[in-house]
């Protein structure tokens, strides 16, 4: 069974750091595009930083140079650090994977392209 399991969410004051993992199980992740995507309350979903099969990166502007992704083959484990929390960066953050490797990083932060998802894990950023 293919899957991917999140961890790491939890409340933070504003100017705060949290990294959230994501661990994949039954596919070849590491040569998988791969993403994190943030729900906001009562918005819709949105990628917020992607990473192709070659390790390009895209991030949405909001979050650029404050988060970064990055994945460790080795654990088949994907990362997203988070710096300078702000309360708009509340949300259900979400890791997933594509298996079109040729996916690209704004196929998947824009369309959200993806065929495996995480179960979401809650980020709350307030005092």
């Amino acid at each position: 069974q293919s899957n991917l399991v999140e961890s790491g969410g939890g409340l933070v004051q504003p100017g705060g750091s949290l990294r959230l993992s994501c661990t994949a199980s039954g596919f070849p992740f590491k040569s998988y595009p791969i993403g994190w995507f943030r729900q906001a309350p009562g918005k819709a979903r949105e990628g917020i930083a992607c990473m192709s099969n070659r390790d390009g990166t895209y991030y949405e502007e909001s979050v650029k140079g404050r988060f970064t992704i990055s994945r460790d083959v080795a654990k088949n484990t994907m990362y997203l650090e988070m710096n300078n929390l702000q309360p708009e960066d509340t949300g259900v953050y979400y890791c997933g994977a594509n298996s079109n490797l040729l996916a690209t990083t704004q196929a998947m932060c824009v369309i959200l392209e993806a065929d495996y998802w995480g179960q979401g894990t809650q980020v709350t950023v307030s005092t």
